[in-house]
């Protein structure tokens, strides 16, 4: 038996950060954006941005959910990636001005707006599409949908119907979601990378939702979930049951006292050496030697450790 190679030393700037890639990321999921909320998981537009200016000031540089997923995004030297998601293709997530703009108070606007207040902070996320589309028809769809395109937002699958997929039979599973990858295809000439349970609701097979020949292909599946993920590069993550935390406040009458957005946030900036905090290079994985046990084997040949 060959023995392993060791891990080669991490470059001094890496050590200097802290680098940990096999960090804990948090991949937010919202819902609704409005003005005044009027359910437990709505956003008001001041908390998004709040949330939003939280990320930006506490070193956070978003991703989309494909780049997540391949592990394969550009953070800077001691930044730490997070993946920001917006299920059911609401009008408060996004729409057009008559030239051509978002709207004001949508959620892509507050996003740029925070992009352009705190330079660095990139202005990306995914939408997980229903076949609402924002409020818009079919005519005005293909405009939008690529607008969001060029400008670095990402497009996700999120079934046509917003139905839950348990105990759903083969077919009407991908029919829901064959049935939405079709139409986007229609509208913009693309497929879809990544798909989001609704509900997090997970099919009878797994597979159903992962692939359908010819309409479908997945590369990550997203929960609706209740912590932050694993690193990409660690051996125990599963791009077919990624955790999600629910962007919300710490409310004393339910699970956000532990389980949402600002609870996770406080503990990982407590608890920064869970946290994952980049190397500033995205062609190596640079963690301690201490999590050396926790590298998933196809990433050895980048990793670096000190």
């Amino acid at each position: 038996m060959t023995p392993t190679a060791p891990i080669p030393a991490a470059a001094p700037g890496a050590a200097a950060v802290k680098a940990n890639e096999l960090g804990q990321i948090p991949v937010l999921m919202y819902h609704r954006i409005v003005p005044k909320p009027e359910m437990s998981l709505d956003r008001s537009t001041k908390e998004l941005y709040d949330e939003l200016t939280r990320l930006a000031k506490g070193g956070y540089a978003p991703v989309t959910a494909a780049e997540f997923v391949n592990g394969v995004f550009n953070v800077p030297a001691g930044k730490h990636p997070v993946v920001l998601t917006f299920d059911d293709s609401t009008p408060g997530h996004f729409a057009l001005d008559p030239a051509g703009n978002p709207k004001p108070d949508t959620a892509v606007a507050v996003i740029l707006r925070v992009a352009q207040e705190n330079p660095g902070f990139r202005p990306t996320a995914t939408f997980y599409l229903n076949k609402e589309l924002f409020g818009m028809d079919d005519a005005q769809a293909p405009a939008g949908l690529n607008w969001l395109r060029r400008h670095g937002f990402e497009l996700g699958n999120h079934t046509v119907s917003h139905p839950s997929l348990a105990g759903m039979p083969e077919k009407r599973v991908q029919d829901e979601i064959g049935g939405m990858e079709d139409r986007i295809v229609r509208l913009t000439g693309a497929h879809m990378t990544t798909f989001a349970y609704p509900f997090g609701a997970v099919p009878k097979k797994k597979a159903w939702a992962e692939k359908e020949n010819g309409r479908y292909a997945f590369q990550g599946i997203f929960l609706a979930g209740w912590r932050p993920s694993i690193s990409p590069f660690d051996e125990d993550f599963d791009r077919w049951n990624i955790d999600r935390v629910r962007s919300e406040g710490k409310i004393k009458e339910n699970d956000c006292t532990r389980y949402c957005s600002t609870a996770w946030l406080e503990y990982l900036d407590k608890n920064p050496d869970e946290r994952y905090t980049s190397d500033g290079d995205p062609n190596t994985v640079t963690f301690p030697r201490t999590a050396e046990d926790r590298l998933a084997k196809g990433f050895r040949g980048r990793a670096r450790a000190y």
